[in-house]
């Protein structure tokens, strides 16, 4: 499915997430969003507890004032199910947790479930993804296997994201700037930090910074900075 011109906000989270450093971004995408709950979508913590990825979102969003509910999509029959789709595309703000970005594109791939994804960003909600999610929603998608390139699902096309970036090991952000495509910007995004897609365009917000490679002069962003040269 090809994304039209979103209304929504993506919010692409460098890992993390749900901490102190990134609670005014998640108050600020929650007022955007107009709901009075998150969806979170815990499909790459699959094998990593998952339940603590329903805990941990349940308390932080609690004390923003909101509820979260986590749906139990583990699999690929769960991402085909015509009910879990209904409920995601019925959500105004749905959060994509951490883990394995290889497992959560097998599952979410040419699924009902990521097509009612993107109809929540298109429609005018928001859509947040943090570490795993934030690097697939892209396309190029940075393969945790080594630090090159593969193919994501492209909800933003030519733009890629390297999560953690600012406690990565060093040969695996190096592998990454260097194989970078010509055709694409790699975007370093710290832990507890944001890069966020709205109708007023590009923007940081969170505790640490964005480093957009690919782009003339290697350009650093902290919270607040709008950021030129992506891709709309």
């Amino acid at each position: 499915m090809t994304p039209r011109r979103a209304a929504g906000s993506l919010a692409l989270v460098g890992g993390r997430e749900w901490s102190s450093g990134t609670r005014e971004f998640d108050a600020d995408l929650l007022a955007r969003s107009g709901g009075g709950e998150v969806l979170v979508v815990p499909t790459a913590a699959a094998f990593e507890h998952p339940e603590r990825v329903e805990e941990r979102a349940a308390d932080y969003f609690a004390g923003l004032g909101a509820p979260a509910r986590t749906l139990p999509v583990l699999h690929r029959a769960e991402a085909e199910d015509a009910d879990v789709a209904a409920r995601v595309r019925a959500a105004r703000f749905v959060y994509l947790a951490d883990g394995s970005p290889l497992h959560l594109r097998s599952v979410l791939k040419g699924s009902v479930l990521f097509d009612a994804l993107v109809a929540v960003y298109e429609g005018g909600g928001v859509l947040a993804a943090s570490g795993a999610g934030a690097t697939l929603l892209c396309d190029p998608m940075v393969d945790p296997r080594g630090g090159a390139y593969t193919v994501g699902l492209g909800v933003v096309k030519n733009l890629a994201v390297f999560p953690y970036h600012g406690t990565a090991a060093d040969h695996l952000r190096e592998r990454s700037i260097d194989l970078l495509p010509r055709s694409a910007v790699l975007a370093g995004v710290d832990e507890e930090t944001a890069l966020i897609k709205g109708a007023d365009g590009w923007r940081v917000a969170g505790a640490g910074t964005v480093t957009l490679y690919g782009i003339e002069g290697t350009p650093t962003y902290t919270a607040g900075d709008a950021v030129a040269g992506l891709p709309a």
